[in-house]
């Protein structure tokens, strides 16, 4: 039941969050490899994104990749939420009834491999899809996926069942410093809180300030992973499947250090915590809340 409850409270706030995950892909996929002013920005910010997305795609195209986003969600985040649930309860990260950060971390990294490793195909046709774009305003490479089972048939029949797991030597590394730094700021955001006695110890005000207190260090730590992520899955493929701009998460990292510099790997930072923030602040509230009705009703 962890699992489930903790797949529906991602998939609660990934209907929320879509559209910004659709900003978030192009914008840290415009002007790849390329120095700055060398490339025409079709996205100056996350509202302009949205006005020219929604301008030239139609409301449609801010919701791209939605049907993948919602299974990605609940396989990774349910995986990856429950299995820090069961390990919570068994009372592994508290040490003499308090939170230890070092076990929290290693708890919420553990989690997140397991979880990024599972969802790893749906991310790979979610980001294909969520980069899809009229030629006017398109960046990155332009697969032509008709959906997401027409994508996943497509990518199996031409790489076969590794195919499917291509890019994931960026998941890993990205969903398991997020999931470290997300849990364990959680954790320790909801003891202080409760120290703190600024609310009531069962009230949902809890879980949303520790959400919003999370959200700011998943951030912070997690947008450099997520640009090398983002462009090791949607990067265009030779006929063996390998890729063709990038070899693995190192050569992505460093070509894109060297081409754009530091700023070229925070590409996107405010689309990532307009995304981010406001998914992790309700996952997590979303999470909290149903294993408390859960506890009253079992």
């Amino acid at each position: 039941m962890d699992f489930v409850l903790s797949g529906a409270a991602a998939c609660g706030a990934c209907l929320f969050t879509n559209p910004l995950e659709v900003v978030k892909t192009r914008m840290q996929l415009q002007g790849e490899l390329k120095s700055r002013g060398s490339y025409q920005v079709y996205y100056r910010n996350v509202f302009h994104a949205f006005y020219t997305i929604g301008k030239v795609d139609g409301l449609a195209g801010l919701q791209k990749g939605l049907v993948p986003g919602l299974v990605y969600q609940f396989c990774m985040n349910g995986v990856r939420l429950g299995s820090y649930a069961i390990i919570e309860s068994s009372g592994y990260i508290h040490t003499n009834g308090r939170v230890n950060a070092a076990k929290t971390i290693t708890a919420g990294a553990l989690a997140g491999v397991v979880g990024a490793v599972m969802g790893s195909p749906v991310y790979l046709v979610k980001t294909h899809l969520q980069s899809q774009a009229t030629s006017s305003i398109a960046v990155g490479h332009q697969y032509q996926h008709q959906g997401m089972v027409h994508a996943l048939s497509a990518i199996y029949r031409q790489h076969g069942i590794l195919g499917l797991w291509r890019g994931s030597s960026a998941a890993v590394p990205r969903v398991s410093v997020g999931s470290a730094a997300q849990l364990s700021t959680f954790s320790s955001s909801k003891e202080l809180v409760i120290d703190l006695q600024v609310f009531p110890k069962d009230s949902w005000l809890v879980a949303l300030s520790a959400g919003m207190i999370s959200s700011v260090v998943v951030v912070a730590a997690m947008t450099p992973f997520d640009v090398v992520s983002t462009r090791l899955y949607n990067q265009p493929v030779d006929h063996l499947g390998k890729g063709q701009l990038y070899k693995g998460f190192l050569d992505c990292f460093t070509k894109t250090l060297r081409k754009e510099g530091l700023l070229g790997l925070y590409k996107g930072l405010g689309a990532s915590y307009f995304r981010l923030g406001p998914h992790t602040i309700l996952s997590l509230f979303f999470w909290d809340e149903l294993r408390k009705v859960y506890q009253k009703i079992r």
